[in-house]
Parts: C-alpha cells; sequence; structure tokens
C-alpha cells in the first residue's frame, strides 16, 4: 500500500461516519471490494492512457483510485456535493493529479478523453449515452459490472455499434470488466 493510498483509506473511513460514501458493511471489505476492485482496471485491459474521465465518481472508485496509484489526469464528475467535498478533500490529501466537477454528467464541458470509466452508475445503454461525448474517437471506456451484464449489453447494440471485450474480475468471481470501443450511434 503506498502513503497515499493509506491516506485515501484513512480519510474515507474518517468521512463515511457522516457521509455515506459506502455502506457500513463494507468498510471490512474496504480493500477487496472498493480499492483493488479499482486498481485491476489498471492492468486488466492494456495500458492506460494518461487522461481520463470518470462519470459519478462518488468515493472515487474507480477514477481516483486510478489517478492515485497510476498518476493519470483523472476527471471526477460527481453532482452530490457532499461526496465532490470528500473528492476534493481526497485529491488534496493524496496529491493525485485529479480534477473534481459537482455538476450533473450531463452539464460538465470538457475536452474528450482516451478513457471513461464508471462504476456502479447505471445500466449500459445509459452509460454509453452520457461516455460518448466525453471519449475521443480511438478512446475506450472501462466498466466493472457483473457477469448479468448481457441483456443490457444486447440493449446497447440496439442504439450503438461497438467493439465489446470482457475480461474476468481479478476481485469478484461475479464479475466482469467491459471494454469497450469504437462506439458510435446507430442511425
Amino acid at each position: 500500500m503506498t502513503p497515499a493510498l493509506a491516506a485515501y483509506e484513512a480519510l474515507l473511513r474518517k468521512w463515511n461516519a457522516t457521509i455515506n460514501l459506502i455502506s457500513a458493511a463494507d468498510l471490512p471489505l474496504l480493500w477487496p471490494r472498493h480499492i483493488e476492485d479499482s486498481l485491476q482496471l489498471g492492468s486488466i485491459a492494456g495500458p492506460l492512457p494518461s487522461r481520463a474521465i470518470d462519470l459519478g465518481s462518488g468515493a472515487g472508485f474507480p477514477g481516483l483510485i486510478l489517478s492515485i496509484a497510476f498518476g493519470i489526469e483523472v476527471d471526477l464528475i460527481e453532482q452530490d456535493q457532499r461526496k465532490a467535498a470528500f473528492l476534493r478533500e481526497a485529491v488534496m490529501v493524496t496529491g493525485a493529479p485529479a480534477r473534481v466537477h459537482a455538476a450533473k454528467i450531463e452539464r460538465v464541458k470538457l475536452p474528450p478523453a482516451p478513457l471513461v470509466v464508471s462504476r456502479a452508475l447505471a445500466p449500459l445503454p445509459v452509460l454509453l449515452r452520457l461516455a460518448k461525448p466525453l471519449l475521443t474517437d480511438d478512446g475506450f471506456c472501462l466498466f466493472p459490472k457483473t457477469r448479468a451484464i448481457e441483456p443490457e449489453i444486447t440493449e446497447a447494440q440496439r442504439h450503438w455499434s461497438m467493439r465489446v471485450e470482457r475480461f474476468a474480475s481479478l476481485t469478484d468471481p461475479n464479475g466482469v470488466i467491459l471494454r469497450i470501443s469504437q462506439l458510435h450511434p446507430i442511425g
């Protein structure tokens, strides 16, 4: 564990007492269920680009963890003002090269990034609609999901042309990481 990740963990535990960043039942599982689950994105689907956008950052999974651990610039988008305040303090405490945008995803104006990530935000068709304007043409998305993702993929393919790669989660036997590239609307 790096000092920055240790500082993040301590800050999350402190803030979680007043703001529900993760469920109290998950606190004993913070490392495997949240931090390691986020860290695996750094290697599971190939090398990370130097910049990413995290949709619905919440407590910082996976975007802030990727920024802390891999030094990539990450724009963290979180509309909940309390969670955004936590993220701002976490960025300051850890020295992560991240910026916090406390607004709805649809209202944030950022240059597209080569990587868009999101964890536990919305069904795949919604994620793709939110991600497309923020993704470079040659970029890709990484979305941790459950193995029950196939109906969401089928629904998304009604509206999107895309390359979908599936990687088994290293931290969750029921998890899968989707790597989506070549994303284009149909019609």
